[in-house]
């Protein structure tokens, strides 16, 4: 059955899931005003269609895929085109935010009379041939969404209502993250300490397996640190302020924050990371 499916916006994740789509047969609308010429080749390499507001609140799905900073005014400008529409499309928040955030959304999108489902991506941008990420749903509507899975995205109903999906997404960006930002912070530690190598080897005998993660993560985190800073906000404000944990995560936030800058200028700290994961390397030839 064919579908028109609109994406916003054309970001990496966004982009790369409209090529899946659209390789499998859907119609992928997307919102270019105002974009760079770069976004403007993502979308178009993608198979995306530039396309006016009116046209968008038309599609039969909306995908939102913005930075978690960004989710709530997202649904509040497509609330305000689809209000007065009486064909409603199904409008899927997959940001990672935290549940508090996610409900104050459903009221947003639910004041257009338009069903919504919670949603969260785990997994990389899928690549052409690859898998696609897995896509958590959950809420009432979440079997709505079935022709996703002909259009080639692996969709997950998690049972339970608006909120569970987005409880597991920061649940597990809050375990694989954190242990990026321990690893990270630490091994940025021991290195100004003269540490470096004496930490890889002693990880490499008795935690090999997190040596080898630490390997592949370390380098991968430096250019995605600024997106990670308002996902570890979302997941402290998913604990909550009275929950000791919290401020482990505002902290994390800080650190990413901190990493962001340091390697738009190839800073110390950055370049510190970067070199231990290539030490592992060297280490292993």
């Amino acid at each position: 059955m064919s579908k028109t499916i609109a994406i916003l916006a054309p970001g990496a994740m966004g982009s790369a899931v409209a090529r899946r789509l659209s390789e499998n047969g859907a119609r992928v609308l997307t919102s270019l005003k105002g974009r760079s010429e770069a976004t403007l080749k993502r979308a178009a390499d993608a198979g995306m269609i530039g396309a006016e507001d009116d046209a968008i609140a038309d599609a039969d799905i909306i995908l939102s895929i913005v930075p978690p900073g960004e989710a709530v005014a997202l649904a509040e400008r497509l609330a305000a085109l689809i209000v007065k529409r009486a064909k409603k499309p199904v409008v899927v928040d997959c940001n990672a935010v935290n549940v508090d955030t996610v409900k104050r959304i459903e009221e947003i999108i639910g004041s257009a009379q338009a069903p919504f489902v919670d949603g969260g991506i785990i997994g990389f941008p899928p690549q052409p041939g690859g898998k696609s990420p897995a896509f958590y749903m959950s809420g009432e509507h979440a079997g709505d969404l079935a022709a996703l899975r002909d259009f080639g995205l692996d969709l997950r109903i998690v049972e339970g209502p608006v909120g569970a999906a987005s409880a597991l997404k920061m649940s597990y960006a809050g375990i694989v993250k954190g242990l990026a930002g321990i690893g990270s912070a630490m091994v940025v530690a021991a290195t100004k300490a003269g540490a470096a190598d004496a930490l890889r080897d002693e990880l490499a005998l008795s935690q090999p397996a997190i040596l080898a993660r630490l390997e592949v993560a370390l380098p991968d985190m430096i250019p995605k640190a600024y997106r990670w800073v308002a996902e570890m906000q979302e997941i402290s404000g998913f604990l909550g302020p009275d929950h000791p944990a919290s401020q482990i995560y505002e902290g994390f936030a800080k650190w990413f924050e901190h990493l962001a800058g340091d390697a738009k200028g190839e800073a110390i700290d950055a370049s510190l990371l970067k070199a231990f994961a290539a030490s592992i390397a060297k280490k292993k030839a």
